[in-house]
């Protein structure tokens, strides 16, 4: 196990199997964040020390919050506005895709308040997709990958960052903020492929979630390789971040300045030797920044 970096502490100590999409809400002030296998969205406020959860019969995935406190929830039965206050549920959205084998994934809103969530093909073939929510219309947006991660925008709005975990890819878009329009998909960072029976200590990990600081930096949670980096516009490493747990799924940045960086992370499936060594696998866990990140936006 590599030893962690200095000042990365357990911010909530109550374990998910795959803990996800770390939310901060910025009227709420408190973190939520989905259980997908636990079938379970959590919401840690931090002034109290007081964490509360709520069930579901299916996986959730990932939210966003809206002006009137409820969330725009993506779970694998479609898209749903959710309301923490009455534990109720109304539908927005069917899935554009068979539930037995594919379902929605990281999802977040652009600056101008639409909701874009991604899929992952669970028999692991190229076959998820990213959406856009909007006008009350559910629309595709890009394809050709296998497990839909690492959203987030640059500080003017104008690049969108997008990942294929599987392909060990980030890809940034040209975006058109009036229309939410995107172009010149290219190849924005790419890490080495896991080769059949390589040591994880010598394998990097794979891009997962992902968030944008206010330098127009990208901090990506990389699992299974036990780190965090901060990747400038130009997708140079500038800092890597190790960690306490094998497997990061997702940074987000929190707190009233926007200093203080959330990290989910996963003990699903891990073995027992593993987890024996990293009890905090699947605990939140957090560390001060010096620069702030970019707030969450509302769903429109």
């Amino acid at each position: 196990m590599r030893e962690p970096d200095a000042g990365i502490e357990v911010a909530v100590a109550s374990p998910s199997l795959l803990g996800e999409s770390p939310m901060w809400h910025p009227r709420e002030q408190v973190l939520y964040w989905c259980d997908i296998p636990g079938k379970r969205l959590n919401r840690w406020d931090p002034k109290r020390a007081e964490l509360s959860h709520w069930d579901f019969d299916t996986e959730p995935a990932s939210c966003a919050p809206h002006l009137d406190g409820s969330l725009l929830l993506a779970m694998r039965d479609g898209l749903w506005r959710f309301d923490p206050r009455s534990g109720e549920r109304a539908a927005l959205s069917p899935p554009p895709y068979d539930p037995s084998t594919e379902r929605f994934n990281d999802g977040k809103c652009d600056p101008q308040g639409r909701f874009w969530v991604g899929t992952i093909h669970e028999p692991r073939e190229p076959r998820a997709a990213l959406y856009r929510w909007a006008g009350g219309e559910l629309t595709r947006q890009a394809d050709g990958i296998t497990t839909s991660n690492g959203l987030g925008w640059s500080p003017n709005g104008r690049t969108m960052y997008w990942s294929d975990t599987k392909a060990h890819t980030v890809y940034a878009f040209d975006f058109e903020p009036a229309g939410g329009e995107l172009s010149n998909r290219r190849v924005f960072a790419s890490f080495p492929i896991k080769q059949a029976g390589q040591d994880l200590a010598t394998y990097g990990g794979r891009p997962d979630g992902a968030a944008v600081d206010a330098e127009g930096c990208y901090w990506v949670a990389m699992f299974e390789g036990q780190r965090l980096l901060r990747l400038s516009p130009d997708g140079q490493t500038l800092r890597e971040v190790v960690l306490p747990a094998r497997c990061p799924t997702m940074p987000c940045f929190g707190g009233a300045d926007l200093r203080t960086l959330y990290v989910t992370t996963s003990r699903e499936n891990r073995p027992a030797d593993e987890l024996a060594e990293q009890p905090v696998a699947g605990c939140v866990l957090t560390l001060a920044v010096d620069v702030p990140g970019l707030p969450v936006h509302l769903a429109a």
